[in-house]
């Protein structure tokens, strides 16, 4: 395979950027013609009500989903389909956690989603390997089943997957969802930890009351864009209130209430 056209430039300079995506089910639109623009080195929120098309973003972003109108680029390098500089770490609830592999091998995953599965396993990815276990303080629970974790250690396997991958650009699904409090503090230095090395993740959120406290940019959605920019211009209370008061675009059942309580974690 050959080797990536993003590997030759400086990581911390490259953009996302989305143009007219539209996404639907069923030729119904769950994401109308977004557009915006991130880069590396920031974590970004994307917040709106449930179905607001928030999961359709990622898994469109990773090439799990076809789009229906628009481009995605990532420094200039059009993306269409799976793409290795692209890691989806999906909702816990989504997983297979019976599925019978250890920390090690999910991480190893991570290699043979940067190459390919019949390529040799060479020193080089077992370096990279022993790196995303070391970075994410796994050594002790490399041999465990995945099955025998707790939340947030199955959250830091996944995360090593993806630094095994060496993907830029980290695509997380409600990763909170399920923590507790202890668990919680640990993901969010994680993620301050990925932005810090240049890393762009975008992280689907519902808890709003810690939104400054991790995020640096924010993207609210209800099937179309309302609003994005940096938290402290875009997280307004208008702004807030137009996304979670609204119906949904592409859901004329769902009418969500003025108030975003609900959308706090219990």
């Amino acid at each position: 395979m050959t080797s990536s056209p993003f590997a030759s430039r400086a990581m911390s300079n490259h953009q996302l950027t989305v143009s007219d995506l539209t996404v639907s089910y069923n030729r119904v639109p769950a994401l109308h013609h977004l557009s915006f623009t991130a880069q590396c080195g920031q974590c970004v929120a994307l917040l709106g009500p449930n179905g607001a098309g928030k999961s359709t973003l990622l898994k469109a972003l990773c090439g799990l989903l076809e789009i229906e109108t628009g481009a995605i680029s990532f420094h200039g390098y059009s993306v269409r389909g799976p793409n290795r500089e692209f890691a989806y770490l999906p909702q816990r609830e989504q997983v297979d956690w019976d599925f019978p592999a250890t920390v090690r091998a999910l991480v190893e995953m991570g290699r043979f989603l940067r190459t390919s599965w019949w390529r040799r396993f060479g020193k080089d990815d077992s370096e990279a390997v022993d790196e995303a276990i070391r970075l994410m303080q796994l050594e002790d629970l490399q041999h465990r089943q995945i099955s025998a974790l707790s939340g947030g250690q199955q959250q830091r396997s996944f995360l090593a997957r993806a630094l095994a991958q060496q993907a830029h650009v980290f695509l997380l699904d409600e990763p909170f969802t399920g923590l507790d409090k202890p668990n919680q503090d640990n993901l969010k230095q994680l993620l301050r930890t990925l932005r810090d090395q240049g890393k762009l993740l975008l992280v689907s959120h519902h808890d709003l009351s810690t939104v400054t406290e991790i995020f640096d940019q924010v993207l609210l959605l209800n099937g179309e864009l309302i609003a994005a920019g940096s938290v402290e211009e875009a997280f307004t209370e208008e702004n807030i209130r137009k996304t979670y008061s609204t119906r949904v675009f592409s859901g004329p059942t769902h009418l969500h209430t003025h108030s975003h309580d609900h959308e706090h974690t219990h």
